[in-house]
């Protein structure tokens, strides 16, 4: 059985990340970020040059699926929720209803998943990427929801 982590950006420095990933067999990390940058200091390990550099040095392979990542207009929806119930991105636990509903309508329900899987690695795990620590707060787990589902994938979330 094929296996898929998802794992986030926030509260990793890159060497605890490239740990994470080499401890869980990851040979390809999925990028599901629409911008592949991450605002602050701290984060600049995981802008996309750098972070490809980074896991091209660990031997890990790298590919970029933008057609997964949420519209700008749908990550707004998520902030005016995030905005009403007085949370921020970086705390967010949960994804609001109708993001999640649009996602899945609107992004994955479109998304040709086989041409993904037909990516992954069969001698090794992959990894969902995107930027929150909490998988049920990313639209990478409404991903691996849909990998387990219709491609019987083992999905394990890996947080720091």
């Amino acid at each position: 059985m094929r296996r898929v982590a998802t794992i986030g950006v926030y509260d990793w420095s890159l060497d605890r990340f490239l740990l994470a990933l080499r401890e869980t067999n990851v040979g390809l990390v999925v990028d599901l970020r629409q911008r592949r940058g991450v605002r602050g200091r701290e984060y600049i390990w995981a802008n996309a040059q750098r972070l490809e550099a980074a896991l091209a040095a660990a031997a890990i392979g790298y590919s970029h699926h933008k057609e997964l990542a949420p519209t700008t207009e749908l990550r707004h929806v998520q902030y005016r929720e995030d905005a009403h119930a007085g949370v921020g991105k970086r705390s967010r636990a949960a994804l609001a209803p109708e993001y999640r509903e649009r996602y899945l309508r609107e992004i994955l329900d479109r998304a040709n998943l086989d041409l993904l899987v037909a990516e992954l690695p069969a001698g090794a795990a992959s990894a969902l990427l995107c930027v929150e620590q909490e998988p049920a707060a990313c639209h990478r787990s409404l991903v691996a929801e849909r990998l387990a589902d219709q491609y019987d994938i083992e999905i394990v979330h890996l947080l720091p």
